[in-house]
Order: C-alpha cells, then sequence, then structure tokens
C-alpha cells in the first residue's frame, strides 16, 4: 500500500517529538525541577501553572503531600496485586516520598513545558492513528499504532507516579524503558510506510550479527547509565564529592565503562570494514553518534561539566538506539 507524503512526514514529526519529550524529560532530570509540579496532569491544581509563591495556597506543602501519599497507596495496592508485596512495602514506608519542595517557579515552568511537550506528542500519535484508521485499514499497522498509543498513554500515566513517588530511582529506570520502546514501534512504523529505498545489500552474517549484539548492548547500556545516574544523585545528596564516585558506584559503573569501549571496537571494526567496501551512511553514521555518545561520556566521569553534558549524553545514546535499530530493520525487514 502507497501512503501519502504527509501521513509520512506526520509520522516523522511523532517521532521527532517522542525524541523532544526524552530531552526534555533529561533537562528536568538534571535541574532537579522534577517535583517542580507537585500533581498530575495540571500543575499545583491549574492548567496555566503559577509563577509565584503568591499565587498558591500557604499551606500547599500539607495539601500535596496528602495527595500524593493517596496516590502512592494506591500505586503500592497495584504493585501488591501483581506480586511486588516487597517494592509495595518499601515504597509505603519510604518518608522521604512525602517530603514537599519550596515553590520554585523556574522549576514549575521546566516540568510543566516536558508535560506540554509529552501532551503534543500524544496528540499527534492520536492523530496519525485515526489518519490510518479512516483511511488506510491496514490491519497490522493499525494494531502496532493502536499498542504504541496505549504504551503513550501509560507512559503518560506512570510519569504521575514517578511524581507521586517523588522521584524514586527505579520509577526513572521504568520511564526510560517505556520511552525506548515506544520510539522502537514508532520506527516500526514509519520504516513499514516509507518503504525505504535505501535499504542496505545482503550483508554477510559476521556484520548482521555484530550490528544486533550492539544495540543489545546500546539498549542495556541506557540502563546501566540510569542506575550510575541515580547513585551519584545518592552520593551527591550525602555529600560524597566526585573524587569519591568511582570507588562508590559499584560494579553498574565498571560494566557500563567497560560495555562502552566494547562497543566502540565493535563499532570501529565494522566502522572500517563499512569504509573499504559498503560505504554505507548508516554505518557510518552510528559510528560518528557513538563517538560523541563517548565523548560526553568520559567528560561527565573525569571532568566536572555543566549539566548540559548530561542532556546530550542521553540524546546521543538515544539517537544510536534509534539508528542502529533503523539499520536493523533496513537488514531484516526489507521485505515487511
Amino acid at each position: 500500500m502507497n501512503f501519502s507524503k504527509n501521513f509520512i512526514r506526520l509520522n516523522w514529526l511523532i517521532i521527532i517529538c517522542i525524541y523532544l519529550v526524552v530531552i526534555a524529560g533529561s533537562f528536568v532530570r538534571i535541574t532537579g525541577s522534577g517535583m517542580g509540579c507537585p500533581d498530575w496532569p495540571k500543575c499545583f491544581g491549574e492548567w496555566i501553572p503559577p509563577t509565584n509563591e503568591n499565587q498558591i495556597p500557604e499551606n500547599y506543602k500539607e495539601i500535596y503531600s496528602q495527595k500524593r501519599a493517596k496516590k502512592t497507596i494506591r500505586f503500592c495496592k497495584f504493585l501488591s496485586n501483581i506480586g511486588l508485596d516487597d517494592t509495595a512495602d518499601n515504597v509505603k514506608n519510604d518518608p522521604s516520598l512525602y517530603v514537599e519542595e519550596d515553590f520554585n517557579g523556574k522549576k514549575t515552568w521546566i516540568e510543566y513545558v516536558n508535560r506540554l511537550v509529552g501532551f503534543l506528542a500524544g496528540n499527534l500519535m492520536l492523530f496519525g492513528f485515526v489518519w490510518m484508521l479512516l483511511k488506510y485499514r491496514t490491519k497490522k499497522l493499525i494494531g502496532i499504532q493502536l499498542f504504541n498509543l496505549v504504551l503513550m498513554g501509560i507512559q503518560g500515566w506512570f510519569g504521575s507516579i514517578v511524581v507521586a513517588t517523588n522521584l524514586v530511582p527505579w520509577t526513572i529506570t521504568v520511564h526510560l524503558f517505556l520511552a525506548l520502546l515506544i520510539i522502537g514501534i514508532q520506527l516500526k512504523i514509519l520504516f513499514a510506510i516509507s518503504k525505504s529505498s535505501s535499504a542496505v545489500m545482503d550483508l554477510p552474517k559476521g556484520i548482521k550479527i555484530s550490528l544486533f549484539l550492539i544495540l543489545l548492548i546500546t539498549f542495556y547500556q541506557m540502563f546501566l547509565g540510569t542506575q550510575v545516574r541515580e547513585s551519584i544523585d545518592v552520593l551527591t545528596k550525602e555529600g560524597y564529592g566526585r573524587e569519591h564516585w568511582t570507588h562508590m558506584l559499584g560494579i553498574p559503573f565498571y560494566i557500563h565503562r567497560s560495555f562502552s569501549w566494547l562497543v566502540l571496537i565493535g563499532m570501529g571494526v565494522l566502522f572500517y570494514i563499512n569504509e573499504k567496501k559498503y560505504r554505507l551512511k548508516s554505518i557510518r553514521n552510528c559510528f560518528f553518534v557513538l563517538c560523541l555518545g563517548l565523548i560526553t561520556g568520559v567528560l561527565l566521569a573525569h571532568i566536572d561539566m555543566p549539566g548540559l553534558v548530561q542532556v546530550c549524553h542521553l540524546v546521543f545514546a538515544v539517537v544510536l538506539f534509534g539508528q542502529l535499530l533503523w539499520l536493523h530493520f533496513e537488514i531484516h525487514l526489507r521485505n515487511y
């Protein structure tokens, strides 16, 4: 089936907005703005958030602490119902979850803009689904789009849980996993409707396997990186400086660092083979984005760089994940 250029453009716009959500979320993280809005989906009970403390009740901390407690209890019941009793108990009995932060207009608006970008991405995805349903009626793609739309709704709901639990570390990791899953499905939809004529030639089996392993490691690396970032946040709150981080971050840090070198060596070999024989832009682009990601990682590990480098590091990782996944589709799903 031939899809219109406008429909394809819409789906490219959707993936761009999803990436913008990831960037905005990372910016929220580095600025510590995750609790800038203590409720969800509104912000301090309003669709347009306040700009100063005079616009909110004096006892706002008590009000939103009680609301968060109720939502946290409901979430803990959900965790218990799916067999995660220990996790539910840990969340419920963590006193830090009920501590409200002081109002900060800047952080409030940073978090609110993040929500607006997510709202835009979700509505564009809904529009794309309705367009597909009414005009093209391709059952397989409709099912995939519907599944991704549901995931987007779950992601929005889980965002409220992240807020309700006061940014419990593991909830941030789950939030990232859902974002990557949504990106992957949207890229698959894009590949299917664009019928890319740039599908790569039949590469040797060894290269195919190597690229797939690099994709898996990159996917795993992003979660290790999230755990390392969470550990650094804890150490920083406890007063430990950068000079102590390496010795206290534990196994996830060493695995994350070692796998980075493993991916660089593997991608470097593939880049060399590609330049000698195939000269494919997709492999070349993956290598360059990987290098940028590793450079930002080194800066984060050894130099006290601004938080913007953290955003760049995550963005390069997510872009690399998307590029490797698209390359995987080109190799294996040419006749999708």
